[in-house]
């Protein structure tokens, strides 16, 4: 974790750990405040929220909890 001040000094430092896979947290006045990570892993991040939160998925997933609440019922399990 770096201090704002120290992650602006040594800003170069905090890109090459981001760029070797380790996300660098940097905080002002005591507080998180951003996390510098790789345009990869940000890519990839978003691709994923994108697909957890599509409206395809998002029915699939309502599909799927309703038919193994249907099937507990079924089963004598309530």
């Amino acid at each position: 974790m770096w201090t704002l001040q120290d992650a602006k000094n040594r800003f170069s430092s905090v890109v090459e750990a981001a760029l070797a896979g380790r996300p660098q947290e940097v905080t002002r006045r005591g507080k998180a405040a951003v996390v510098v990570l790789s345009a990869e892993a940000y890519h990839r991040l978003v691709a994923e929220a994108a697909e957890h939160l599509s409206l395809p998925g998002a029915r699939a997933r309502a599909v799927d909890a309703a038919m193994t609440f249907v099937r507990a019922r079924m089963n004598g399990e309530h």
